[in-house]
């Protein structure tokens, strides 16, 4: 295996625009999760009592 002796240069480092575009893209990835899981969550827990009643109202019952 070859080997150099010349050491690489060293990395740049990500200027302050770019570290703040990727904490931006970040948050809001996270804020559209969380936000998704905030409008999802009525419809996927159980019907409370009171929706039940309401149903059964609009059936006639």
């Amino acid at each position: 295996m070859f080997r150099s002796n010349v050491t690489p240069p060293p990395r740049e480092r990500a200027s302050a625009g770019q570290v703040a575009g990727r904490w931006l893209l970040g948050l809001t990835i996270v804020a559209g999760l969380v936000g998704s899981l905030v409008i999802g969550m009525p419809a996927l827990s159980a019907p409370t009592a009171a929706q039940t009643q309401q149903s059964q109202a609009s059936q006639g019952h």
